[in-house]
């Protein structure tokens, strides 16, 4: 159980930091792209909600409580900090490859680690990668 409350955990923050990530440079993109690119942060962040309850809940099933608090998310989030202030829409673009591909890794990471303990856990990880890799592929041809 140890191995399969902690790759929910690390989702949980995951999800979480990823959908404030996204939101934070929703907020703050600017230039020529923004029209396109601002609709598509919020799919993002939708996304990555509807994913972290869905995590979270399952840990709660398992009798693991989860822990989605921001001093947690912020001193066990793996994504890099977002910089402060308006952010060019390429560079916001690239952040989020950034920002996806690392969540995508470790969840990569969570689907080999739960596969024998938990395959039900592993199986949420796989939807969850299937949805973060389509949303870094549209992400990655902005910028392409």
């Amino acid at each position: 159980l140890k191995t399969v409350a902690e790759a929910l955990q690390g989702a949980l923050v995951d999800l979480v930091d990823l959908s404030l990530v996204a939101k934070q440079i929703h907020w703050n993109i600017v230039g020529p792209r923004f029209r396109s690119v601002h609709p598509q942060l919020d799919e993002v962040v939708a996304s990555a909600r509807t994913h972290s309850d869905t995590v979270a809940e399952r840990a709660s099933a398992l009798g693991v409580p989860p822990d989605g608090r921001a001093a947690t998310v912020s001193s066990t989030s793996g994504i890099k900090t977002t910089p402060s202030g308006w952010i060019k829409d390429g560079d916001a673009v690239g952040a989020m490859v950034d920002a996806l591909g690392s969540v995508i890794t470790r969840m990569r990471e969570r689907v080999h680690t739960t596969e024998a303990p938990d395959p039900v856990s592993q199986d949420i990880f796989i939807q969850i990668t299937a949805d973060l890799e389509k949303h870094h592929w549209m992400f990655q041809a902005e910028n392409a």
